[in-house]
């Protein structure tokens, strides 16, 4: 595969080769926000800065989590990658199922030359904070402007309480399909949980016919927006915006085998 500018993910050439299965370089991409002291990781209860520890060797695991910090390594401002790491191979993706909090971005690159990156695009780490979040409320309808708190965060409407019954925003899917409510679409639980084709679908408001037509989806309301803002600033346009984004292959999620290693960039 084409090898990615190595002006956002800088110079890979003195990566260390990994004794256990892959090296992951963490890259401090906070536009000057966070020195390389104030940029934290945790994986397998160990906390370090970048400027302590850039490089992890990391073993196989499976169903593991890495987090990274701003500021202190328990302050406010935390997200995290997931992922299985085999005896020889690599799987895992960026998630906004959840919520935003940081901007992360990560390139996976394997003995064979496969070099796949996958989240937020390079652009979005280049503009401030405030700028985000505020392209975020200009971007969705007026039922997703409160899922930005602040500066601090964006929840995903799949777990706000105001997509669920009682909500001010219950009834945001009502007429448009009695198969679950707009909770359980939003978050694909209740009938939706095992149906991934059915709560893609609603979620992209497509029909049958559209499903495997990415340029069809989030064209109409109802729709899940939120989703449609990462996607709209994601590599390549792939996102994980609600639990089934990988219907269609529109997730974050990037597999191979013989991994060499993974820059993962924390941006604020």
């Amino acid at each position: 595969m084409k090898r990615k500018p190595a002006s956002f993910w800088g110079d890979t050439s003195g990566i260390p080769k990994a004794k256990n299965v892959l090296t992951v370089k963490v890259l401090n991409r906070t536009n000057g926000a966070y020195p390389d002291s104030k940029v934290f990781w945790t994986f397998d209860g160990r906390t370090r800065s970048i400027a302590q520890q850039p490089y992890l060797d990391m073993p196989a695991n499976s169903s593991g989590r890495m987090y990274f910090h701003l500021g202190s390594p328990t302050g406010k401002y935390a997200d995290f990658i997931e992922f299985t790491v085999g005896p020889d191979q690599f799987n895992g993706n960026t998630t906004r199922v959840d919520a935003f909090v940081l901007k992360i971005a990560m390139r996976l690159h394997a003995a064979d030359g496969f070099d796949q990156a996958v989240g937020e695009k390079p652009a979005l780490f280049s503009e401030s904070r405030a700028a985000t979040f505020a392209r975020f409320r200009a971007a969705v309808p007026a039922e997703f402007d409160h899922l930005a708190q602040g500066t601090d965060k964006i929840l995903s409407p799949g777990g706000d309480p105001e997509f669920r019954p009682g909500g001010t925003y219950a009834d945001y899917y009502a007429g448009y399909t009695n198969a679950a409510t707009s909770a359980e679409i939003l978050g694909c639980s209740g009938p939706l949980g095992g149906d991934p084709d059915r709560c893609a679908a609603l979620n992209r408001h497509v029909t049958t016919a559209q499903a495997n037509k990415p340029g069809a989806y989030y064209r109409s309301a109802p729709a899940n927006f939120y989703a449609k803002f990462w996607h709209d600033n994601a590599i390549d346009g792939r996102a994980y915006g609600f639990p089934y984004d990988d219907v269609n292959s529109q997730s974050t999620y990037v597999s191979h085998a013989d991994p060499a290693y993974l820059l993962v960039a924390v941006g604020y």
